[in-house]
């Protein structure tokens, strides 16, 4: 007879514990685009110990800095992509979570004792020991795990996402500084040209050759010079910033960046862009997203089927030292609670989730094509600079200049000269800078290199 009541204990326990081994898998992320791929990120440990820190390596000085060590160092250790990754972790726990069985309960319950005549004490007292477990009606938990499993991939498609913005803020930081130290170096030149005419328009003052207001006037050229030459050495400064905190660094790692920043080059055809738009993670995350909210409406149509708790254990009688089973179970009456409501709110957020679908789609493809169109814009302005307007204002501002030496140009002429090949050399930096930070988004848009 005590086997059986063991048995059955045991069968109980066999049932609540079936169905919760541990997943040993590490899927971490969701599949990375092309972009980026080849740099390394933070992953964090499977399992978190409560002492457990992330590891801080700091990352070393040098003396000039690539884009690509800037991408492989950003990545890295960027705070706000860490942070992405341990939703990620979180998300795994949830599913953890999700799929494990509800705990059996055990409870002792001891009857007709204290009481007087053949009452008395525990003569006659019934103890009964259960254990009840509450069993899931509906695939609840099936429907459960599947929702938090989807959970998990989105926060894999979100970490994707992040990474490719992480990655563009880091290129597009880049070009800024790379930008920033062509002005200054412009600046830095026309400061010095500047120098030298002041020079030599008081020598020419000096020997009656120039009337006195021409180096009144070149005084005030260089001190505009001076004043705009500190303003762009500051923007530099702020660049610098910028890019050290798009690397997770507290400061510039780096004495000057480092590349190509007139390599310019024609963009593929709208068209190729656009279908390549399909397998971006702004769009593929939507295929998950609309999959969890379906898995939801499941589960919360499986809330309408009541769950069974059932219960069983033995029952002793000390008056006469037998021995009996007890069995029960109980189960909700839905009369009124059918889970009405939370069925209604998990089907209008299934059919929010397909209309933001639409409208994330129009907007990724109406970005695309804006940003397009300003990077070729960029491309053209750029490539009719080089081969034209600035060629032309070299050969102007030299004309210029020795005009003025033989005394054929006035001063202001000379002055307007190299004020306008130098806007010319400034608006090829910024028009540069335009193509480069457009194409970095262009690139994060459709998760892949245009190269």
């Amino acid at each position: 007879m005590h086997i059986r009541y063991y048995c059955l204990i045991a069968l109980m326990y066999c049932a609540v514990f079936a169905g919760c081994a541990a997943q040993n898998q590490d899927v971490f992320l969701a599949d990375q685009r092309k972009l980026g791929r080849e740099f390394a990120t933070f992953v964090p440990p499977k399992k978190f110990s409560d002492n457990q820190t992330s590891p801080v390596i700091a990352p070393q000085a040098a003396g000039s800095l690539t884009l690509q060590q800037a991408l492989a160092t950003g990545l890295m250790h960027s705070p706000e992509l860490a942070s992405f990754a341990w939703d990620v972790r979180a998300a795994e726990a949830r599913e953890l979570q999700a799929g494990l069985l509800p705990n059996p309960e055990i409870s002792t319950e001891v009857e007709n004792f204290g009481g007087n005549n053949e009452m008395q004490g525990f003569k006659s007292a019934e103890t009964t020991v259960q254990i009840s477990q509450l069993f899931e009606l509906g695939g609840k938990r099936g429907y459960r795990k599947r929702a938090a499993e989807l959970e998990k991939n989105l926060a894999g498609w979100e970490y994707e996402i992040k990474r490719l913005d992480v990655f563009e803020k880091i290129s597009t930081a880049f070009w800024e500084v790379l930008a920033a130290q062509e002005r200054t170096a412009i600046a830095e030149s026309l400061l010095k040209l500047a120098e030298q005419s002041c020079s030599s328009v008081a020598e020419q003052v000096a020997v009656g050759k120039a009337p006195p207001v021409e180096e009144v006037q070149a005084k005030i050229a260089l001190t505009t010079t001076e004043l705009q030459c500190k303003k762009i050495k500051s923007d530099l400064q702020s660049s610098r910033s910028r890019l050290a905190e798009a690397l997770g660094t507290s400061g510039p790692i780096f004495e000057k960046a480092e590349g190509r920043f007139d390599a310019v080059a024609p963009l593929p055809e709208l068209d190729k862009l656009q279908a390549a738009l399909a397998e971006s993670p702004d769009m593929l995350r939507w295929k998950s997203e609309l999959e969890k909210r379906q898995a939801e409406v499941k589960l919360k149509d499986a809330g309408a089927l009541p769950d069974i708790t059932v219960s069983a254990g033995p029952r002793y009688f000390n008056d006469t030292n037998d021995k009996a089973l007890v069995m029960g179970f109980s189960v909700p009456i839905p009369l009124f609670n059918r889970n009405q409501g939370e069925r209604q709110e998990a089907r209008c957020n299934a059919a929010k989730a397909e209309e933001e679908q639409k409208a994330g789609f129009i907007k990724t493809r109406s970005d695309l094509t804006q940003t397009y169109q300003s990077c070729s814009s960029a491309f053209a302005l750029a490539a009719a600079l080089r081969d034209r307007s600035i060629p032309g204002a070299v050969l102007a501002f030299e004309a210029a200049q020795e005009g003025y030496r033989q005394g054929k140009f006035s001063y202001l002429m000379a002055l307007d000269a190299q004020r306008t090949l130098f806007e010319l050399k400034q608006q090829y930096v910024d028009t540069l800078a335009d193509y480069h930070v457009n194409k970095a988004a262009l690139e994060r848009l459709v998760g892949q290199s245009l190269q």
